[in-house]
């Protein structure tokens, strides 16, 4: 079963990979993870209805409320839920039937600014720390001016503030947030900008998805937190911008760290060095009395000195004496080993004689002959020592331990297999 229904998915995916249907909503409900659910029906009263899902990311960029009986146009895809093996369109994105290409635009303009890298992460700036300005991109007759102020008196009221004013609606309101950050970033004075204002429709903030306003946030050289209406609402100037916050109170608090935190963290640096200092002036007082109690007696230190001196003169005094009597008893030690050697090396080699001797005399041939035994030559000095070089009426000499005879070979007879 599981394997079909992944198969229609995947045909449907193939064969519907983006779709756009209009309709009107009827049995909306907005779960609290965000996810809505909706069916949508044919407005012209047929029969013909579809289940909807639109998750908590693709709701958050809704510019209104939608509810039964909205007429809507969905862009999405078509899938299926394979729990229950129904058939449902997953939205991406929603707007009310009629209501032009607004959103569309949106999403396109978004589509090629990211192609660009201007919502990258890796250019992203961090806040300063502690900034001592921070400049306000609003309008002067806005809520939001108020938020931001507020809350920056309450939170960190040893800030200085810089307001740049612009209107931030109608189509005046592009080129004048343009100029307004061009102005902020040539003066250099203050260390962040904050971009803010109030909550609206889509056609409220569309100055804020402005391409001239997002390039600009993009580009500044200060960094910026953008502020921009409710917690739903995203403009391309929040994603383009260095910070996204997600009311202009929040922006202010993002923006300045709290005055109360600064003075803990301060009180806690001045008992750690109050502290430190103590214990170190305490070491120092220590060493001083160490230093003190040496001082305060300088005829023990004369005393010692001259304890030093008395001993350093002894020992050279008694240095050259000393120095003879060892060479004297070294003399006294070296003088019988020469002797010793020589009457070693004579015995030795007496040994060593006598050995050599013993082995000459055990291969003395004349001791072999008086132990019975004869060898044969030919007569003229050249041994016999095979019966091969013997014939029958041959004659040979004996040579024996006393002497040597003359014989003559009666026969020959070889050892067998020789």
């Amino acid at each position: 079963m599981a394997g079909l229904l992944e198969a229609v998915s995947q045909s449907l995916a193939e064969r519907f990979s983006v779709v756009v249907v209009g309709g009107e909503i009827s049995g909306f409900t907005r779960a609290a993870s965000g996810h809505c659910y909706f069916g949508l029906k044919d407005a012209d009263g047929l029969s013909a209805s579809l289940r909807c899902a639109m998750f908590r990311r693709a709701a958050a960029m809704l510019d209104f409320t939608p509810g039964d009986g909205s007429l809507v146009e969905l862009r999405g895809r078509v899938a299926v839920y394979e729990p229950r093996g129904e058939l449902q369109f997953v939205v991406e994105a929603m707007r009310r039937a009629g209501a032009g290409t607004l959103y569309e635009q949106f999403l396109k303009l978004r589509a090629r600014l990211a192609a660009e890298g201007l919502f990258d992460e890796d250019a992203k700036r961090p806040l300063p720390t502690l900034p001592r300005r921070i400049g306000v991109v609003t309008s002067t007759a806005g809520a939001a001016l108020h938020d931001v102020l507020t809350a920056l008196a309450r939170r960190a009221p040893q800030v200085e503030v810089v307001i740049y004013p612009s209107p931030v609606q109608g189509v005046e309101a592009p080129p004048a947030l343009v100029n307004a950050l061009r102005i902020a970033n040539e003066r250099a004075e203050v260390d962040v900008l904050l971009l803010v204002r109030g909550g609206g429709s889509l056609e409220d903030l569309w100055a804020f998805n402005d391409e001239r306003v997002v390039r600009a946030v993009a580009t500044s050289a200060l960094p910026i937190v953008c502020g921009v209406g409710h917690e739903t609402d995203v403009t391309l100037s929040d994603l383009a911008a260095d910070l996204r916050a997600p009311t202009p109170t929040a922006a202010a608090e993002l923006a300045a760290p709290s005055r109360a935190a600064l003075l803990q963290m301060l009180a806690s640096l001045e008992r750690s060095i109050s502290l430190r200092t103590e214990q170190r002036l305490q070491s120092l007082a220590q060493r001083l009395d160490r230093i003190a109690s040496r001082l305060a007696r300088p005829s023990d230190t004369l005393a010692r000195q001259r304890r030093l001196l008395e001993l350093l003169a002894q020992r050279a005094t008694a240095a050259p004496g000393r120095r003879v009597e060892l060479q004297r008893q070294r003399l006294a030690h070296l003088a019988p080993r020469p002797a010793r050697a020589l009457t070693e090396t004579l015995r030795r080699q007496a040994v060593r004689l006598d050995a050599l001797q013993a082995r000459l005399q055990a291969l003395d041939p004349q001791h072999v002959l008086a132990r019975g035994y004869a060898w044969l030559d030919d007569g003229q000095g050249g041994a016999i020592t095979s019966v091969q070089a013997l014939r029958a009426g041959g004659e040979v000499r004996a040579v024996l331990a006393d002497g040597s005879a003359d014989m003559q070979v009666l026969r020959v007879r070889a050892l067998p297999g020789s």
